[in-house]
């Protein structure tokens, strides 16, 4: 990109007669002209901007910056500088653009150099946390600003188009199944180990759906990719153990649960069904699997030593996990469903704690004493 002259912060009447320029590729959609450029990042947040936080919904192009996001993408541009990857910006623009391709006729009709001039206003659609989180990486790593990201450049046809730019970039966005968010993940230790777990494991293996986060009624696994992530992460929360440490405690761990919940072990001998034990038990749904990891947390912050947690764990075998169990009603299901937001998860941990003898923690008691006065 280069420019024709040089922008002054005493208003647009510097601009007058300078311009950005630049290299692009031309488009057309919707019978409108449209441009593809790369621009460098250290330029990102000089000349793109986003409404301001006080306007009314009404008069935004955009949605409010969450700026609860911004640390995250920001560390993810830090930490992983050989290996990050943003897609692109798109952005309105007020002013007048114009595109001089590199020949009349022919591809080179469409290639070329795009001029904006610098009294335009830039005004971006899509991408604006991305925005900011370029420009707190870049106040890290100026390094950075000389790397570039993609961006496209659509004329502004005022408030309305731009919203409507807006519902339309975002109106059939999908959001990966949380599975294959952990299937695809390189980069997260506890991702590796789930994986490694659910595809080695002689408990998981070939029992745990890879992509969906769902399961069909029919489905022939006993539970998702998601769900032993959460597990996992539960399980290993706060422990200082190394890689081969993780492996090993969470190998021995679900094995050790696996002794105690015989219906696993039939359906890989294929006496059960997955469909029929995941219709009549609790303990393949992503809340007891949940609850499991916590439990195991507990011991675990007690002793790392499998010969004195393991026979802790031995009171679980009289648990009746039949969903049609009253033990679970208003803890792990509600008028008889599954149930698994944060409350129903520490109820649930609460009883298997209760199994174990174990002290519950204030925020679990308080739950619990809820739970006790009806307060469900």
């Amino acid at each position: 990109m280069g420019t024709q002259g040089a922008t002054s912060p005493a208003g647009e009447a510097t601009t007058a007669g300078f311009e950005y320029i630049f290299p692009a590729i031309r488009g057309i959609q919707a019978g409108r002209e449209y441009y593809v450029s790369m621009c460098p990042l250290r330029l990102i947040p000089k000349i793109f901007l986003f409404d301001e936080d006080e306007l009314a919904p009404e008069v935004r192009a955009q949605r409010v910056l969450n700026k609860g996001r911004i640390p995250a993408l920001t560390r993810y541009i830090l930490d992983n500088p050989d290996d990050y990857a943003f897609s692109a910006l798109t952005a309105s623009v007020d002013g007048v653009m114009r595109f001089e391709g590199v020949s009349q006729q022919g591809p080179g009709m469409r290639v070329g150099q795009l001029h904006i001039p610098m009294a335009s206003r830039f005004l971006i659609n899509d991408g604006q946390h991305r925005r900011a989180a370029i420009e707190a990486a870049l106040r890290e790593n100026q390094a950075l600003g000389d790397e570039t990201i993609a961006v496209v450049f659509f004329y502004d046809a005022g408030l309305e188009r731009s919203q409507q730019l807006f519902a339309d970039l975002n109106r059939h966005a999908v959001r990966p199944a949380r599975s294959i968010g952990v299937l695809y993940d390189h980069r997260d230790e506890l991702s590796q180990l789930t994986k490694l777990l659910a595809l080695k494991c002689p408990v998981f293996r070939n029992h745990v759906e890879m992509e969906a986060s769902t399961l069909s009624a029919r489905s022939r696994k006993l539970c998702t990719l998601s769900a032993l992530y959460t597990a996992m992460t539960s399980l290993l929360q706060g422990l200082e153990l190394n890689a081969d440490q993780a492996q090993r405690i969470a190998w021995e761990f679900w094995e050790a649960i696996d002794e105690l919940i015989p219906e696993w072990a039939e359906v890989r001998n294929r006496k059960l069904s997955a469909a029929e034990v995941r219709k009549q038990y609790l303990h393949t749904h992503g809340i007891a699997l949940h609850a499991l990891g916590r439990l195991g947390n507990t011991l675990l912050h007690q002793s790392l030593d499998p010969e004195v947690w393991k026979p802790q764990l031995a009171p679980l075998r009289q648990i009746d996990w039949s969903r049609t169990s009253s033990a679970w009603e208003g803890r792990a299901v509600i008028g008889g469903r599954v149930s698994k937001n944060h409350q129903n998860v520490v109820l649930t941990v609460n009883y298997l704690s209760q199994h174990l003898g174990l002290d519950l923690s204030p925020e679990e008691q308080h739950a619990e004493d809820a739970y006790q006065r009806g307060e469900r």
